[in-house]
């Protein structure tokens, strides 16, 4: 299956803890079937790769900052790949932002600052 990946200005990295939990997520909370909450665990990973970002298998623990130690997990990601910024919804994540000058926004901000930046974008090449 081949997937088109719409934000050329960034690339998306994820871990297999992270793949995990999404997975978990749509299985136990959305009651997905393991056949499609495995389908879009492929998807994911395949625009991961396809936005110049990855699955990174061994993520070196580093961080120790935030008392719940899945979120630590999501900073070590980010540390090791240099992330200019962190998009969750989680609370106690949230509540750490910026953490080491890197941002971290909710799903909903970030596509709102993707948007007016491209229409930003879009207004100054007319």
């Amino acid at each position: 299956m081949g997937i088109i990946v719409d934000a050329a200005e960034f690339a998306l990295w994820l871990s297999p803890h992270i793949l995990i939990n999404v997975r978990r997520v749509l299985e136990d909370l959305f009651k997905w079937e393991s056949a499609q909450a495995g389908a879009y665990i492929d998807v994911l990973s395949e625009a991961a790769e396809q936005s110049g970002g990855g699955v990174l298998e061994d993520v070196p623990r580093m961080v120790h900052e935030c008392p719940d130690h899945e979120d630590n997990l999501i900073l070590d990601l980010a540390a090791e790949v240099g992330a200019l910024l962190i998009v969750s919804n989680d609370t106690d994540l949230l509540s750490m932002s910026p953490w080491c000058g890197t941002p971290i926004l909710t799903p909903v901000a970030f596509a709102a600052k993707v948007d007016a930046m491209r229409r930003h974008a879009r207004r100054r090449r007319r």
